[in-house]
């Protein structure tokens, strides 16, 4: 009994772990597809300042590959009403009218959604419940700081982009806000590079790395090309800030491509452990159960062949050739034909005197 409550505890709690590492590796598919809708209501919004009324091709893949993963996994994520009301606000983006400040308050509306989807996401997948201190600090930097910061510095070039088509209060009002999102995006910066950092500080994988290594360095030269065109305090450099906005996305989507690949990898590793584990409880409980069986069934075998030894009688072996040979044989003249032939009472010498007297 103690050792079938113990198995009992390690399956539950293997059950239990093998339960929210599948939700994670869900939660992960999750991020993944949100990713490129980030980078894509970024492009729209550029695209959208410019008079483009019609939305980038860009968009409509990635609404796909998020309504994909959606169908598959929403309803175990919770997100299929977020994911619905995001998306049919989405839908309305190139029907938006009132100039570029109309224009930037509702993409803003939208990216605020989508930022809320990624922390339901990762809330309800349990990946912000992490015990391991780097798929912790990954998950942090993939659903928190990176869409922040991809948000965060499109924002920071587009109101640069309509300063200067705008007048009055409404200029006043992007200025005051181009300025915040100056600082808003070194913020990001630091709590990006700062979770890479400890991810990798804290890791068991042999790749996080080197893997990170070349697209953080890359991804913050853009950043540093950005603020310098932004030139706070003075004029933003539009056109500097344009070129550095194009290579920072693609350092911003090589590094997510990297964050969660790892992620990935990290869960798998640890699915294959917890399947290794199962496979052990169940082969020392089978040893267990036919360590019981033997302890039960020995016992009684051998009670059976004690019982039937018993009832047989004590065994004088085989035929009858001990039957006549006396217990008492004389020793030396007579001994030794009595150790050669059996003794039937012919060859007995005694037998033959007491014949005579007779």
């Amino acid at each position: 009994m103690p050792t079938a409550v113990l198995f009992g505890r390690v399956w539950q709690q293997n059950s239990d772990a093998r339960s929210q590492t599948d939700l994670e590796k869900q939660g992960v598919e999750y991020i993944t597809a949100l990713a490129p809708l980030v980078s894509a209501l970024a492009e729209s919004q550029s695209s959208a300042l410019q008079g483009i009324t019609a939305p980038p091709e860009s968009l409509a893949t990635a609404v796909a590959k998020v309504t994909a993963v959606d169908t598959a996994v929403g309803d175990d994520l919770k997100t299929k009403e977020r994911w619905t009301d995001l998306q049919a606000k989405i839908a309305k983006l190139n029907k938006t009218t009132g100039g570029p400040v109309a224009i930037l308050q509702a993409h803003t509306e939208v990216t605020d959604l989508a930022l809320a989807l990624y922390d339901a996401v990762r809330r309800n997948s349990e990946l912000n419940r992490d015990p391991d201190s780097d798929l912790s600090n990954l998950q942090q930097a993939a659903a928190v700081d990176m869409p922040a910061t991809v948000i965060r510095v499109s924002r920071m070039a587009d109101f640069a982009q309509a300063l200067p088509l705008v007048t009055g209060q409404a200029r006043t009002t992007i200025a005051i806000q181009f300025g915040q999102e100056v600082l808003a995006v070194q913020d990001s910066v630091n709590a990006l590079t700062g979770s890479l950092q400890a991810a990798v500080d804290n890791t068991s994988s042999p790749t996080l790395s080197g893997g990170l290594v070349t697209t953080l360095d890359s991804f913050r030269r853009g950043v540093e090309s950005m603020t310098r065109g932004a030139n706070p305090g003075g004029t933003p450099n539009v056109a500097t800030m344009s070129t550095a906005q194009t290579a920072l996305q693609t350092a911003l989507n090589a590094l997510a491509g990297v964050t969660l690949k790892e992620m990935a990898n990290l869960l798998d590793d640890r699915s294959s452990s917890l399947n290794y584990r199962r496979g052990e409880a169940i082969a020392m409980g089978l040893l267990a159960v036919l360590l019981v069986l033997a302890a039960l069934v020995l016992p009684i075998l051998g009670r059976r062949r004690d019982t039937e030894e018993a009832a047989s009688g004590p065994s004088t072996g085989v035929g009858e050739s001990t039957r006549d040979i006396p217990t008492n044989r004389p020793a030396a003249p007579y001994g030794g034909q009595y150790d050669l032939t059996p003794a039937f009472g012919d060859n007995d010498p005694r037998r033959e005197r007491s014949g005579a007297l007779r």
